[in-house]
């Protein structure tokens, strides 16, 4: 599992049909800053994940990879290997809050 940003949305017209009706998102992974300790950075990297909790452009969510990406009652039968399962509102590292949905922190 980590932690992302939703940093856009991909649109497929022609899909397998189990995939007809779920939002795809792109993704990318962030990581603690190792110079600060007090902030998340972005690790460069993007992944198309399916969206399961109705996350949004911007938002900062849980992802889960792998087969415990079908694990949820939305993508149980699914071809997917990505999933969000969460959307994150505070991140605490060290006993420092280095993100919060709240105070648009990030």
């Amino acid at each position: 599992m980590f932690v992302a940003k939703v940093t856009g949305s991909v649109v497929s017209t022609q899909k397998v049909k189990t995939m007809t009706g779920h939002k795809l998102l792109v993704v990318e992974p962030l990581r603690v800053d190792p110079q600060s300790r007090d902030k998340l950075i972005g690790t460069g990297r993007s992944f198309v994940v399916v969206d399961t909790v109705g996350a949004g452009q911007g938002e900062m969510v849980l992802v889960v990879q792998g087969s415990s990406a079908r694990l949820t009652p939305e993508t149980e039968k699914l071809p997917v290997d990505a999933a969000i399962i969460g959307i994150v509102d505070t991140v605490n590292v060290e006993n420092k809050i280095v993100f919060s949905a709240r105070a648009g922190e990030g």
